[in-house]
């Protein structure tokens, strides 16, 4: 689905993510690591929001290296940005209705799909995002790029702040968006115990370079102690 091949990228000059390879299929991928180890920078990299300054990413088979979000989005790669990523002075609607911009089906089938996954949104779907819940604004931001009918799921924190009923609620969506829906998701995540639960495999993420990958199972308290420098 998604391989890199020694990207570099970071932020004013400053590399953050270093040699990076990555071969990711049809799972549920979980980034792993802490503060600073550089996740939100390696999904933004992968969404083509920051540019390569070595390497390359390949997305089904084909280079997309050099081209633009609006472009890797139309190929099927969907991003969840940290925190709420939502377009507040929009109706939650009116949010889901730019992921619709992109894809070729129906518009009101995907909505469907949409509110059937989270009908806490449909419930306020005229409601301005701006004044929604952190856990309801997550739901908005994940279902818009759903909209997109994406192949791949990139999602950055998506419980960062969130209260434990909306944690669990979302790392069950997590599981049924792949399970159901059959896209791939590479998740950035610092709840590792949570993460481990959906995940197939891990990366944990040192500083800008991959301490470890490995199948979910076989992750353990050391090797994550390890990975996190602690």
């Amino acid at each position: 689905m998604l391989d890199t091949k020694g990207i570099c990228s970071g932020y004013h000059g400053v590399t953050v993510i270093k040699s990076l390879d990555l071969s990711v299929g049809h799972e549920v991928f979980a980034v792993l690591g802490a503060n600073g180890a550089g996740k939100t920078t390696l999904l933004a990299t992968l969404a083509r929001l920051l540019p390569l300054t070595e390497g390359e990413l390949w997305f089904a088979g084909e280079d997309i290296s050099r081209v633009s979000p609006w472009v890797s989005a139309a190929k099927g790669i969907g991003y969840v940005p940290q925190e709420k990523g939502i377009f507040p002075g929009l109706t939650v609607l009116e949010n889901l209705f730019v992921g619709a911009m992109i894809g070729t089906r129906s518009r009101d089938e995907r909505l469907d799909e949409v509110i059937a996954l989270f009908p806490d949104i449909g419930a306020r779907r005229n409601q301005l995002a701006g004044t929604l819940s952190g856990g309801e604004s997550r739901m908005v931001a994940c279902g818009r790029a759903l909209m997109q009918d994406p192949k791949l799921l990139l999602l950055d924190e998506p419980t960062a702040g969130l209260s434990p009923k909306y944690v669990d609620n979302f790392f069950d969506k997590i599981r049924e968006i792949h399970q159901n829906r059959g896209v791939s998701i590479i998740l950035a995540e610092q709840n590792a115990t949570k993460a481990l639960e959906v995940a197939d495999r891990v990366m944990v993420l040192s500083l800008g370079e991959a301490s470890e990958v490995m199948d979910a199972a076989d992750v353990t308290t050391d090797k994550l102690k390890e990975g996190y420098r602690i």
